[in-house]
């Protein structure tokens, strides 16, 4: 295991490569024949249909439903973009933009209505295999993501994630997924950013704070390579695919070249990166972490840590199942020490023990209060996760931007694809990391979660007020199509 001071060294070396205020020139590499260029949607985000053809309810079915008011604008999904009954038109738009692949997730709510593997539902596995079907025929690979944050409520009502046989019940699922569809899929993600679903209250069923994140990180990571195992022993032999766990976040750029600020930005990436990523690639939980909250716990008067003890057992079991690194990333985050958090409540804030903001003069998204236009920050991310994580193959399984109108001239998301492009082109040039393809969020303007129809993503506009939920194209996606189809950002490209 590399030592922590390690992390802060490389933070230091890296830091402050380029000024906020810096537009560096597009990168004229070509990108390589075989990098696979793709768009990516959720099912609860752009499916609708949300109790048709057996269907059963979702965590966000039914929070949607009985409390609207967690919803900005007080909508649903209970249509969206109406994609369970327009898929057919969604792969056209996606062979019209070029892409290699398409990232989407499957409902588990459609394939088990009760939430367990003993009542399969066909029409609900037909409607994937149809779409699997679909874009296979138009030369697009199917990349399926098992769980995007729709939990079955009838899961939610047993405990959801923070119950012990979450595990189980993830692993049942994913075998009716591998029977049924990897015959046609080589590529699946297990579950979409662990973080956001341990962290954000009631899709995990009402955390404790500080208490229940972590019980449930525990079981997403056991239940993650419960599903690894599972394809390695049964299904790799014979289907011939490869899966990972999607982890998301920002890259950590220290406030100052401060020792205290480069420190409380490399303890912020461990928190949140290492979380999830040093357990698969190290085994435990990294040593700022246990360290840190093992600390409060005792000051806020716990017998012990927070944070659940691993056994040998499982830290073996989870160990290695990663088969190449997926992550989402959209943006930079500016970390800043501060003096150690009062004791109070626990708080994985407080744990963290930093201050986290973002820079006051990047383009800002209308939209977003999270979402600054830092192209930069992604290629310092890349060469951190190639130095972290023994140089492993990368996926970008989300990145994009969001505007508040879906405007058709959306010249702000076309430079986001060409800056942040860039500089993935760069850290694979100049660093030497191992990125094999790039995700576009998103096809589709769609339910943007509690932003509802109030935030853009899509290189297609939909037209929600429209019963036919008509899809035009972005001034973006032409620029997108272009890179699919050339994998080059510039008129010229040179190998």
């Amino acid at each position: 295991m590399l030592p922590f001071l390690y992390f802060v060294l490389l933070l230091t070396v890296s830091s402050f490569g380029f000024s906020l205020a810096e537009k560096p020139q597009l990168s004229n590499k070509t990108f390589p024949k075989n990098f696979s260029f793709g768009a990516t949607t959720s099912a609860y985000q752009i499916e609708g249909a949300w109790n048709l053809d057996g269907k059963s309810q979702s965590v966000w079915d039914n929070a949607t439903h009985r409390i609207p008011g967690i919803i900005k604008d007080l909508s649903n999904a209970d249509i969206a973009c109406d994609s369970y009954l327009k898929y057919k038109e969604d792969v056209a738009l996606l062979k019209a933009l070029g892409v290699q692949h398409y990232r989407f997730s499957l409902a588990w709510t459609r394939i088990l209505p009760t939430g367990f593997a003993d009542e399969v539902n066909e029409i609900g596995v037909n409607h994937y295999k149809n779409l699997i079907r679909e874009l296979k025929n138009n030369q697009i690979q199917p990349m399926v993501t098992l769980y995007h944050q729709d939990l079955p409520q009838v899961l939610m009502d047993r405990g959801g994630t923070l119950n012990p046989l979450f595990p189980k019940w993830f692993e049942d699922y994913a075998r009716v997924c591998f029977e049924s569809f990897g015959d046609d899929v080589k590529h699946w993600f297990t579950i979409n950013e662990p973080y956001i679903d341990c962290t954000v209250g009631f899709i995990s069923g009402g955390l404790r704070e500080g208490i229940d994140n972590y019980i449930c990180a525990k079981h997403h990571l056991m239940a993650h390579a419960a599903a690894w195992h599972l394809y390695d022993n049964e299904f790799r032999a014979r289907q011939g695919g490869k899966i990972a766990l999607v982890l998301n976040s920002d890259w950590m750029e220290p406030a100052s070249h401060s020792a205290e600020d480069v420190t409380a930005a490399a303890t912020r990436m461990q928190f949140i990166w290492g979380w999830f990523g040093h357990p698969i690639y190290y085994g435990d939980w990294p040593d700022i972490m246990k360290t840190r909250i093992a600390m409060r716990s005792k000051l806020e008067g716990f017998n012990e840590s927070r944070l659940p003890e691993l056994t040998q057992e499982e830290i073996a079991y989870i160990k290695g199942t990663n088969d190449f690194f997926a992550v989402n990333t959209y943006t930079t985050t500016i970390v800043q020490a501060i003096e150690e958090p009062e004791i109070s409540s626990p708080s994985l804030d407080k744990d963290i023990g930093v201050n986290a903001y973002q820079c006051s003069d990047c383009i800002a998204s209308p939209s977003m209060s999270w979402l600054k236009f830092v192209p930069w920050g992604t290629r310092k991310l890349l060469k951190w996760f190639k130095d972290e994580y023994f140089n492993p193959d990368i996926l970008i399984t989300e990145n994009g931007w969001a505007d508040g109108t879906g405007q058709l001239d959306d010249d702000v998301r076309e430079n986001y694809i060409k800056e942040y492009l860039s500089n993935i082109r760069d850290a694979m040039e100049k660093d030497g990391v191992k990125v094999i393809g790039y995700t576009l969020w998103s096809l589709l303007d769609n339910f943007e979660w509690a932003s509802g129809f109030t935030a853009k993503f899509g290189t297609i506009q939909v037209d929600f007020s429209s019963p036919n939920r008509t899809r035009t194209r972005k001034k973006s996606s032409f620029y997108y199509e272009r890179v699919c189809r050339t994998h080059c950002l510039v008129g010229t490209c040179e190998e």
